[in-house]
Parts: C-alpha cells; sequence; structure tokens
C-alpha cells in the first residue's frame, strides 16, 4: 500500500489516536535506525546476487522466469524478481484501525513507512499464525510499494516460460484473478503487476493531523 495520501476506500471514524499511531512509528523508526541486521543483510544480498547472475538459457526451452519462492500455508507461492525489492524479517508492527482484516498493520524499514498484507486471509488460505519467523517480501513498481507476509522464503529460481500453464482447473475464485500460471510442480506464481494495481488489496489511506 504504499500511497498514503490517497483517500481511504471506506470512512475512517473520528475516534482513531493518529497520534498514538504516529508515535508508535515513530519509536519504531528509531529503533530500526540501526539498518538491517547481518543475517537480513546477507539474505538481501544473496537473493540479488542469485538473480543478477543468472544468465538466458540455452536449452531449447526458451525464455525463463526468474522468481522469488516462498509458501503460504501449505502452498508453493513464486511471485517475478521484477517486482521483488527485498525481503525482511517482520518486526515492530503497528496495527492500524478501519482497514480490512488483511492488513496486517505498517512497518517502517530504513525510514519508509509501509503496509504489511496478508493474502492468506487475503485468498481465503488457511491461518498458521504469525511468528517470529514470519518474512516480509516487499514489492514494488507502478509507484506502489507494500509487504507480503510469507511463511518462508524459499529463494529464487528460474522457471522455463514453456512449463508455466496459464491456468489449472482446482484454482478458481480469486487466486485466479491474480495468477500469472503454475507449473506442473503445482508451484502458484502470482501476477504482481494486477496485485500491485487492484484497488481491492491496496488500500488507501490518509492520516489526519
Amino acid at each position: 500500500m504504499a500511497r498514503q495520501r490517497k483517500k481511504s476506500t471506506g470512512k475512517v471514524t473520528s475516534g482513531v489516536d493518529w497520534q498514538e499511531i504516529r508515535q508508535r512509528l515513530d519509536a519504531a523508526a528509531a529503533h530500526l535506525d540501526r539498518g538491517p541486521t547481518p543475517e537480513e543483510r546477507q539474505d538481501i544480498l544473496k537473493a540479488r546476487a542469485e538473480a543478477l547472475a543468472r544468465e538466458p538459457r540455452q536449452d531449447g526451452k526458451g525464455e525463463c522466469l526468474d522468481v522469488l519462492e516462498f509458501l503460504l500455508a501449505h502452498e508453493r507461492y513464486a511471485i517475478e524478481m521484477s517486482w521483488v525489492g527485498e525481503t525482511i524479517a517482520l518486526r515492530d508492527l503497528t496495527s492500524v484501525p478501519c482497514t480490512p482484516p488483511f492488513v496486517l498493520g505498517l512497518v517502517n524499514v530504513r525510514g519508509r513507512i509501509m503496509s504489511v498484507v496478508d493474502i492468506k486471509r487475503f485468498f481465503d488460505l488457511p491461518e498458521k499464525g504469525i511468528s517470529d519467523l514470519n518474512k516480509v517480501i516487499i514489492i514494488r513498481g507502478r509507484g506502489m510499494e507494500f509487504g507480503i507476509l510469507a511463511d518462508t522464503v524459499c529463494g529464487v529460481r528460474s522457471l522455463p516460460l514453456a512449463e508455466v500453464q496459464t491456468s489449472l482447473p482446482t484454482l478458481t475464485g480469486i487466486r485466479e484473478e491474480y495468477l500469472k500460471g503454475v507449473t506442473s510442480e503445482r508451484l502458484v506464481v502470482l501476477d504482481g503487476e494486477k496485485l500491485i494495481t487492484d484497488g481491492k488489496i491496496v488500500v488507501h489511506g490518509e492520516i489526519g493531523d
């Protein structure tokens, strides 16, 4: 969610204590001024290095898709690396009232305030619960930026486009709307552009004075 100056699609009640929320975000920002931990920095650099090191495959299978693979509930998902900014550990989450259930709250990522979305709830998947081991995948593009909660980040891989089916009968409903394709291994590749531009998942809000 990232455009925080647009007006809310729903009415924000006057009972929201925005001053308290700002104070909590300021406290989180002060706590995170030290930047990412060595472990997080290593994860970020490793993902970037793997993506940059990949050469176009010349094995007759044609063009490939570089994706970041992650787990949601018991299913394997992926999103194109072109939409991925970085991955971070979930911490110092600040909840915000008057938002849909799938919006977990706000985090401060080195001075940038952004929302975190639990797409398990958005996709009506079984909830596993939040722990200190959860990761947040920051996706960016089209002037937008927000985080997706993941149970586990598996890493970067290349998928031959020829192996990505555009549809699967067992995937219907809301997930199909955001589906780029499914592999024979049942890896669900999400459409990053649809995620980041769809008004149903990008909740616009304005913090009052």
